[in-house]
């Protein structure tokens, strides 16, 4: 493939990714550049992962809308290679089937069942944000006897990732704020050139008389948010680079909110959408503290086995010994009921978030926003 539509193939990614749209045609207009630029078997595999546990919420794979439940319990159960957390928590955040099974990847039962489906390479790329946030992964397949996947083109994986997980972030953000789910769901305002209001979600009131110096009824907006839109309009000169504003904003009551700014342009008149949000609104520590009565610190040793994190890695991460590690993993076992770390793992995907990655099955062949947080079922 030349360089030319390897540059072409990354622009087009970087401006869908920098408009703000629903994940479903997100992924089915990616698709198709994907297709142009790295040749593979059938369709890409999307995954959205919770970034907090990089536990998956939701998949898209056109051809397949009900993934297998024996795949599901093979990630988190099984005894295998290039598991999507393995690859999320890499160095390198990409990998290859027959990479990481030394050239002989027959001898993995994730083959076998790829291979029942026509796939014989199996390529995954994390897709982290720039600030660290992993959001989601991307599967590629090619048949048997195809070429391998050459290191030019998962270069070209690899620089794409960040705006696909961009991307992916900002599609989640605005399905919350058109359909939201909870009362601190993200607002969606919309401004036109002349940065007055053209639209607005329910709600949005709420988290600007959150801003200083805006007064919603008076019909003055903060300054913060102009401020945002003008960055928003300046690097509209450089739709290319595909970048989201991004802002962080002390609330009135002492809260951060974070504000995403992007240019619409699905319209013959470009509108700003601007997104506002909590910052850090995770799901992961609440569930763990209602469903088992979890302390701050179980929760944080939780999340990192989630993650995929060993003892000894925990125990820097948290500035603790490996002795103190054990004795609060053993209280999280008693609590949950598992005997473990695979057993945890796998109890907390089924129950919190294998129903979201169902429901987000349904969402998708209804047209409706993909959810990224677990299922609040307690």
């Amino acid at each position: 493939m030349s360089a030319d539509t390897m540059q072409r193939g990354a622009e087009k990614i970087a401006r869908l990714c920098a408009e703000p749209r629903d994940l479903v045609s997100l992924w089915q207009e990616t698709t198709e550049v994907l297709h142009r630029v790295v040749p593979h078997f059938w369709t890409p595999c999307f995954y959205t992962l919770d970034p907090s546990s990089l536990l998956m919420t939701s998949h898209f794979h056109l051809g397949l809308a009900e993934f297998p439940g024996e795949w599901l319990a093979a990630e988190y159960y099984a005894d295998d290679v290039h598991q999507l957390a393995d690859v999320a928590r890499s160095a390198s955040g990409i990998s290859t089937l027959h990479e990481a099974t030394d050239g002989d990847p027959s001898s993995s039962p994730r083959w076998h069942r790829n291979m029942a489906m026509g796939g014989d390479q199996e390529l995954i790329a994390r897709l982290r944000t720039r600030s660290g946030e992993v959001w989601g992964a991307l599967g590629l397949y090619r048949e048997p006897r195809e070429a391998m996947f050459t290191e030019v083109e998962k270069a070209f994986v690899r620089s794409v990732a960040p705006v696909l997980a961009e991307g992916a972030r900002a599609a989640l953000l605005m399905g919350q704020a058109r359909e939201p789910d909870f009362a601190d769901s993200p607002g969606l305002l919309i401004l036109d050139r002349g940065w007055n209001v053209d639209s607005a979600t329910p709600g949005v009131e709420r988290w600007l008389s959150e801003l200083p110096d805006g007064d919603w009824d008076a019909g003055r907006l903060p300054s913060s948010v102009l401020t945002l839109a003008g960055r928003v309009l300046g690097m509209a000169e450089n739709p290319d680079r595909g970048e989201i504003a991004v802002s962080r904003v002390l609330s009135r009551t002492g809260i951060w909110v974070v504000l995403h700014g992007a240019r619409l342009t699905s319209t013959a008149d470009p509108r700003i959408a601007i997104i506002i949000e909590p910052a850090n609104p995770g799901r992961l520590y609440p569930l763990l503290m209602s469903a088992y009565g979890l302390t701050e610190r179980e929760k944080d040793i939780t999340r990192l086995v989630l993650q995929g994190s060993s003892t000894t890695q925990i125990a820097a991460d948290l500035v603790l010994s490996a002795h103190t590690v054990q004795q609060h993993l053993k209280s999280i076992f008693d609590k949950t009921g598992v005997h473990s770390r695979r057993d945890l793992v796998g109890k907390v995907f089924f129950a919190h978030y294998e129903p979201r990655f169902r429901d987000n099955e349904r969402r998708a062949q209804n047209e409706q926003p993909i959810r990224g947080e677990p299922w609040q079922n307690v």
